[in-house]
């Protein structure tokens, strides 16, 4: 299966020693890829959001991955976001399915686990954004 224009993940983890795992997988099965420290550069950098997701550790220097997908949410990005932490709380879990993340994953994360859940957010990223709830 091909498509039109290569899907892009933008992986967003202060560790650098994940970001590059993260990088080196996805690559691994074809994504292009880009990575960052820090929500706040990932913000800055105006990355197209077409054929795209976001994988990010929910706790960051500076801005979360929680404050982050607030940020997308208020500014109508299509970007669906994954979420990847080694604080794995029944909190964090409810803050990360309030804030509209398509999965949480618990570190270390496994590869074929988080490249469905990858393709699952690109595939929601092709459909028609869903109309606004009621009252919501």
């Amino acid at each position: 299966m091909t498509h039109a224009k290569q899907a892009t993940v933008y992986v967003i983890d202060d560790d650098r020693a994940v970001r590059h795992a993260l990088e080196r997988l996805l690559m691994s099965v074809g994504f292009e890829v880009r990575t960052f420290a820090r929500a706040d550069a990932f913000l800055k950098a105006g990355c197209p959001a077409e054929n795209a997701c976001v994988v990010a550790d929910l706790r960051l220097q500076g801005m979360s991955g929680l404050a982050l997908q607030r940020e997308l949410r208020r500014t109508r990005s299509p970007l669906h976001l994954i979420f990847v932490t080694a604080q794995d709380t029944e909190e964090t879990r409810t803050q990360a399915v309030r804030a509209g993340a398509v999965a949480l994953f618990v570190k270390p994360v496994d590869d074929q686990a988080l490249l469905d859940a990858i393709r699952w957010a690109l595939s929601l990223s092709d459909d028609q954004p869903p109309p606004a709830s009621p009252g919501g």
